[in-house]
């Protein structure tokens, strides 16, 4: 390093009158540290929540919807063969979707009701992972047990159905309890449009953790609701599950292209686009005003080696008349400043990931389920993160320090030391 290292480091310690100037120092580590840390801390909380939300997403949701214009999709055994021999896709399973009025005695609310296949649901679907009680299998009637197989009526089995957490709780049923379905189209009669009803026993109860899910969601099996919709054989679509997420709009596009015209098919990167694309501009966002914090840290920088020049000139024209080039006298004050910088930095990052590790092991920060779709904190910390947080404030305060030092390069020895 040289003697520009030992000189910038002896600036740095504070003697005598230079208490002040190194209390300023201080403060530019204490800023850049403070900067380093939160972007560090926010960053890792909009990735964990940007992926708990993909999870939960795709935890309900498939990774690919294959639909047809018109009615339906009638064939749909033969085009699940088809969008099974395409590389890429693991499983799928057909799906209803209507909106439906759920309602007991006391109590009504809307929902969206999905009619799955319970034999094939879990192989694309999370939902045997997300129910609190009950199972998938108990949506066939012919596969439930005890109380959940009869109703009021011993002879006579009623269809399950599996209701959101949220939809239960406003409905105020309970395992084994009936549910009234009341179709939206129905027979046209001299008295108007009558609804199709049709009765469910509640055979389990779903938390994904997403209000919106869980308050307006439910499902029947795919039978049941052929019949309560009057579809026939035909279903709404199929959905897929694939080996790689991140590759479903390649696979997605090439299935369409294999079914021909008249399939529409949408991947889960396509459905969620705007939300995602918000996520990605909100951390964006967040990365910029955060950095303003490490900005402002580097204008104390400049303060501090602003004043270190100016309460160091007599010793740089010595230095200089000693032979020192003004390229060395930049050398100390740019060792000084990336000193001040890259302190601030290193304990940054270190305060950052341990603040990052303890929100990670100890949930002590919880969020309103009906405002977010997560009820802790996520965190996740990604190198790439890291990485960029670090050289950005790096790269601050080395740019912090070109000007002070220019203008310490810059002095005159016989200017300096003319009254010495």
């Amino acid at each position: 390093m040289g003697y520009e290292w030992f000189i910038s480091i002896r600036y740095l310690k504070a003697r005598r009158r230079q208490g002040f100037i190194s209390l300023i120092s201080l403060i530019s580590v204490a800023g850049v540290t403070v900067g380093v840390m939160a972007l560090i801390v926010v960053l890792a909380v909009m990735t964990g929540f940007t992926d708990s939300l993909r999870e939960k997403i795709l935890g309900i949701n498939s990774h690919i919807v294959v639909q047809k214009l018109g009615r339906g999709i009638t064939d749909y055994r033969a085009v699940s063969d088809t969008a099974l021999q395409v590389e890429g896709v693991l499983a799928a399973t057909p799906y209803t979707y209507s909106q439906t009025l759920l309602s007991v005695p006391d109590a009504s609310t809307g929902a969206v009701v999905r009619g799955i296949d319970p034999a094939t649901a879990g192989n694309v679907l999370s939902l045997g992972n997300q129910l609190v009680e009950g199972s998938v299998d108990a949506l066939d009637p012919e596969k439930q047990s005890g109380a959940a197989a009869t109703g009021t009526n011993p002879s006579r089995s009623l269809p399950g159905i599996i209701l959101g957490k949220e939809v239960a709780r406003t409905l105020r049923v309970d395992m084994g309890d009936n549910v009234r379905l009341f179709s939206p189209s129905g027979p046209l009669t001299p008295m108007g449009v009558i609804p199709k009803i049709k009765t469910c026993r509640v055979v389990g109860i779903f938390d994904t953790g997403m209000y919106e899910y869980d308050s307006a969601l439910a499902y029947v099996s795919i039978a049941t609701a052929q019949d309560f919709l009057e579809l026939g054989a035909s279903v709404h679509g199929l959905e897929l599950k694939v080996d790689d997420i991140y590759n479903a709009s390649a696979i997605a596009a090439e299935l369409e292209k294999k079914l021909g015209f008249g399939y529409v098919v949408k991947d889960w990167i396509s459905m969620n686009k705007n939300l995602f694309s918000a996520l990605k501009l909100e951390k964006t966002a967040m990365f910029i005003v955060l950095a303003l914090i490490v900005l402002v840290a580097a204008f104390n920088i400049i303060s501090t080696l602003i004043m270190v020049v100016m309460s160091k000139g007599k010793d740089i024209a010595i230095l200089k008349s000693m032979g020192a080039t003004s390229k060395g006298i930049m050398k100390i004050f740019i060792y000084e400043g990336l000193v001040i910088g890259l302190t601030g930095t290193v304990l940054g990052v270190i305060g950052g990931l341990v603040l990052c590790e303890v929100l990670s092991r100890y949930d002590f920060i919880k969020l309103p389920s009906d405002v977010y779709p997560i009820t802790t904190l996520p965190v996740k910390i990604l190198p790439m993160d890291v990485t960029l947080v670090a050289v950005s404030a790096a790269l601050i305060t080395l740019l912090a320090t070109i000007y002070p030092s220019w203008q310490a390069s810059k002095i005159d020895p016989a200017v300096a030391l003319r009254y010495e």
